[in-house]
């Protein structure tokens, strides 16, 4: 069976497409198993946890592939290693809980917390083990080929060796803090994921302690890379790592003492922030005092350097009362996030991916008016492909326009240094009705919606924080103007956050409009998140926690209504997570009914594809490159009346039934098929940077059938949509 844009529907032409390279299964239960309408087999679901550390692999594959330019294979060693922090700090942190409250099975996938556990445990140590060997047997040699070294203390000159004890003795020394341990000097209290050192010595002090042990915190101000002077390298750039530094000179920190040891740690902690919002009266200054508490939530993870003896080892994990699950050895720098630093202390465009101007929608070629523009009709713009410019333009000229009367925007992640937060602020200032629905619950940006929050009150904007128990989750921007017929509205949508750093990193799909019924919408959901009232209809935007859910599941047995029947029945669908039982069960009675379904799953996937007589008619992909992947867009054939959303929301529960949501049709045949085209299509085309997950819960990278030509959907897009720079 071939469709009209020539692609086989059998799932075993896309299981052909491997090389060999395979991902680590997501769960260790059997693909096997029989689906009972209404209950989801345990050993048909995924386990959420496992399947992120198989999104991890994903990412560390990258960071392996050699067709991939150097710095950028090491952005993705960094990128791995804030993946797994986050990852320790939520995640695993909650599961921990659960354990401690003795819940039992909280998931369909019929594990027990402690069962989690240690199935997370067995996977991230060879994970761990995996990416420092990336680092240490690839990145670190090709680097010391291409002229950039990352020096160690063993391989230091004479010369580097007395540069780096008078930088320490300059700059490093003068801010540390050794603490001796003793009666009178308990265990510091170690933040989250700070670097540390414990150090074992000889000898007594000047008071005449000889505890033979103390720690050395080592403040965030100070920079983890420092490159050696070029008198001193014998390579274009010659770097060394912070701890290898303190680790050289740590005899300067305890005079006439003997140093037998010094070993990184660094420990990690639950960083989830809990407030009882029906209990409390101000959200911002209870999340306020959340936050100084963060740095020192219980602690998960502890990871050490692999010289560390096991005495030591057994300490600290006493001291953070962890086990011997919870400690990662590793051979290398204790945090490679900081590795970071280099790619852009390097000016080396031979070893990154080739620069690129963002394009621009063509209906604001030659633009003056964007609100003219947006009255002829709707537009769509894909980024990073495509800017977030236009996004800017709106609320510039919404700004300064006089006839314009109210801006309204809800916030979930703009970033400490936002343009769009500071227009906001200059409306403000001028005049405008300006209201921020600001979340100030948005995981690790929260200090900085707090901050954006007080500076929009001083400018004399009005400010709310949306609805308690649910987060604001949607991006809605709407603009009042006044003109000649009266009161009309334009709106933007988009699927990421009004945040220009992600939309240079992020794909995603930003769309503006002044249809009237859109509009109205849009200001009804305004209206919900600030002020009181029932639910109402909305013409067009589906929103959760109401209509979403139901109306997707109404969607997909309407596909499978009509498989049933002998019609075509197709469903494509594209998110960063699918993890919501019902939807999982909808898609599995699609499969038996004969719907034909491609699910484009940048991240975690519960569902299992390929099983014959549950999900056999079932395809799940997994993109992974330059570009993060984070659009949502849901396409359902619907006897070939093409329903075609985009939506700010993933197939979670979390999504459909605890934060506020909004999924909008796209209106314009036109815009339909680009939107198909760019977002779907050219996505179950990508053949060199897709990962087709198996019945069994492992990916297989695709590769190309010998007809076929290398294809990768973001170098496509960047071609068609994007200009060379």
């Amino acid at each position: 069976m071939t469709r009209k844009d020539g692609r086989k529907t059998k799932s075993s032409k896309r299981n052909k497409r491997t090389n060999g390279k395979r991902d680590r299964p997501a769960s260790p239960q059997s693909a096997s198993g029989v689906f009972l309408r209404g209950i989801v087999d345990p050993r048909l679901y995924i386990n959420r946890e496992l399947a992120l550390l198989a999104f991890n692999r994903r990412v560390l594959a990258q960071a392996a592939d050699e067709t991939i330019p150097l710095l950028e294979r090491l952005f993705f060693v960094t990128i791995c290693s804030t993946n797994m922090d986050e990852f320790f700090e939520v995640r695993v942190g909650r599961v921990k809980q659960e354990m401690a409250l003795d819940l039992g099975v909280t998931d369909p996938d019929g594990l027990s917390p402690r069962q989690t556990l240690e199935a997370i445990s067995r996977e991230a140590h060879q994970l761990v083990d995996e990416h420092y060997g990336v680092l240490n047997d690839q990145i670190l040699p090709a680097l010391d080929d291409a002229g950039i070294r990352i020096s160690r203390r063993r391989d230091w000159t004479d010369d580097q060796r007395a540069w780096a004890r008078g930088y320490f003795s300059r700059v490093v020394l003068p801010v540390l803090t050794p603490m001796g341990l003793d009666p009178a000097h308990p265990f510091p209290n170690i933040q989250n994921k700070i670097l540390n050192f414990v150090v074992t010595l000889e000898g007594r002090d000047a008071f005449g302690r000889d505890s033979g042990l103390a720690v050395v915190q080592v403040p965030r101000s100070l920079p983890r890379l420092i490159e050696f002077p070029p008198e001193f390298s014998d390579v274009s750039h010659n770097f060394v790592l912070l701890s290898s530094v303190i680790h050289a000179n740590a005899d300067l920190l305890f005079p006439g003492m003997k140093v037998t040891g010094c070993h990184q740690f660094r420990v990690t902690r639950n960083s989830d922030l809990w407030v009882d919002e029906e209990e409390i009266d101000d959200l911002k200054n209870a999340l306020e005092g959340e936050l100084v508490r963060r740095p020192y939530g219980d602690a998960v993870r502890l990871e050490v350097v692999d010289s560390c003896p096991e005495h030591l080892r057994k300490l600290l994990l006493d001291q953070f009362e962890l086990t011997k699950l919870d400690v990662y050895a590793v051979d290398g720098p204790v945090n490679l996030h900081r590795l970071q630093a280099l790619v852009g202390m390097v000016d080396r465009s031979d070893l990154k991916s080739r620069s690129f101007l963002p394009g621009s929608p063509a209906e604001f070629n030659n633009m003056t008016d964007i609100f003219e523009v947006l009255r002829r009709g709707d537009v769509m713009s894909h980024q990073p492909f495509q800017g977030f410019a236009p996004v800017l333009e709106l609320l510039r000229q919404a700004a300064d326009d006089p006839d314009v009367l109210a801006i309204k925007m809800t916030v979930y992640r703009t970033g400490k240094r936002s343009p769009a937060a500071d227009i906001l602020v200059e409306a403000a200032r001028a005049g405008k009705e300006v209201t921020a629905v600001i979340e100030l619950r948005a995981r690790f940006d929260e200090r900085a919606n707090i901050e954006l929050a007080s500076k929009l009150h001083h400018a004399g904007a009005t400010v709310a924080y949306g609805v308690v128990g649910h987060k604001t989750h949607c991006k809605l921007l709407m603009v009042v103007r006044r003109e000649g017929d009266g009161m009309r509205r334009y709106v933007h949508l988009g699927t990421g956050n009004y945040h220009s750093g992600t939309a240079k990193a992020y794909t995603d799909i930003g769309y503006m409009s002044a249809r009237p019924k859109l509009c109205e919408d849009v200001h009804k959901v305004f209206m919900q998140l600030t002020g009181l009232g029932q639910n109402v209809d909305l013409h067009e935007l589906l929103q959760a926690p109401f209509s979403l859910h139901t109306t997707l599941c109404r969607l997909i047995d309407e596909e499978s209504e009509r498989a049933r029947d002998g019609k075509p029945a197709h469903i494509i669908a594209k998110m960063n997570s699918l993890t919501e039982p019902t939807i999982i069960q909808k898609l599995y009675d699609a499969s038996q009914a004969g719907v034909e379904v491609d699910l484009i799953v940048r991240g975690i996937c519960c569902l299992r594809p390929g099983i014959e007589g549950v999900s056999g008619n079932i395809r799940v992909r997994s993109i992974v490159g330059r570009f993060l992947e984070h659009t949502r867009i849901y396409h359902f054939h619907a006897g070939g009346e093409r329903l075609t959303y985009c939506a700010s929301a993933d197939w979670m529960g979390r999504n459909f039934f605890r934060r506020v949501e909004t999924c909008w049709p796209i209106a314009d045949p036109k815009l339909v098929d680009r939107l198909v085209e760019e977002g779907l299509l050219k996505y179950l085309r990508d053949n060199t940077q897709a990962w087709l997950l198996q019945a069994s819960g492992e990916y297989v990278r695709a590769t190309p059938q010998d007809d076929e030509e290398p294809y990768s959907a973001q170098s496509a897009l960047l071609k068609l949509l994007a200009e060379a720079d």
